[in-house]
């Protein structure tokens, strides 16, 4: 179980011992009520905000220990004009990728979506709307974004994705529920190339990248603005990422086999 995972617990079963005390001997004081009631929120918010601690959600965020290669995933896709680009930037290099595809773009750029899988990359749903509100949307609400975009995705290729990765990275005991239920292995990332921002430098995300660039990584690009109104740095910085794979003699692959690595690692 996750360090971040027993903390939540922890907190939690104290928190409820907090308000026991109170009602079976009487009020604590004040303060001490605030400060509980401050770090208890801030334990919960990190959870929220980052998935890389797995509090609420198991996640896959780097490969297993004997893991090979690195897991170049593309998020925010598909773009008529941009993730083309990139597809053909990692052709050329001979490297596989993983793609998170929002569910209304991949609606309106469907042969786009299947040339992703025509070209041997791995397709997951990254939610249909990717509405930056996510974990704050009720369950229902959660189910019913991520169920449209596995019926777009599916309807498109014929397959129905086994991997999501939530937007903004958020979660929380709701969409933990809801990708359970679903039967969907959630990715995050190791290493992140903040290259979503319409300022983003194409120079400073390679050189972020490349730094982390090890066996096992699972590194965080996007193929497409969030809004489709701007170039994402990623397409300038690829060139010196795929030059920094190849000069570590490290191969580009799929999600999917740090995924299996992962169970098996667990079943030992």
């Amino acid at each position: 179980m996750p360090p971040a995972r027993i903390l939540f617990y922890m907190a939690t079963f104290g928190a409820l011992a907090l308000v026991a005390r109170s009602l079976l001997i009487g009020p604590v004081p004040t303060w001490i009520t605030l400060s509980a009631l401050a770090a208890y929120t801030a334990i919960v918010m990190s959870g929220v905000l980052s998935l890389r601690l797995r509090m609420f959600v198991d996640a896959v965020c780097r490969g297993p220990d004997d893991a090979r290669g690195v897991a170049l995933t593309f998020d925010d896709g598909p773009n008529r004009t941009h993730t083309p680009k990139v597809l053909d930037l990692l052709d050329r290099a001979k490297v596989k990728a993983t793609f998170f595809v929002i569910g209304k773009k991949a609606e309106a750029h469907p042969e786009i979506v299947r040339d992703i899988v025509a070209r041997g990359h791995t397709l997951g749903s990254h939610g249909y709307a990717h509405p930056r509100t996510f974990a704050m949307l009720p369950t229902s609400a959660v189910r019913a974004d991520i169920e449209r975009s596995l019926v777009v995705l599916e309807k498109i290729t014929g397959r129905k994705p086994t991997l999501f990765r939530p937007p903004i990275g958020h979660t929380n005991p709701r969409i933990a529920k809801v990708v359970d239920e679903l039967e969907l292995t959630v990715v995050g990332w190791s290493v992140r190339a903040i290259d979503g921002l319409a300022s983003a430098d194409a120079t400073k995300v390679a050189a972020r990248v490349v730094r982390g660039l090890e066996d096992g990584a699972i590194v965080l690009l996007h193929d497409a603005a969030e809004r489709d109104d701007h170039v994402p740095a990623s397409l300038g910085a690829l060139p010196a990422i795929l030059e920094g794979l190849q000069a570590r003699n490290l191969a580009g692959v799929a999600v999917t086999d740090f995924v299996e690595g992962s169970r098996e690692e667990g079943a030992a």
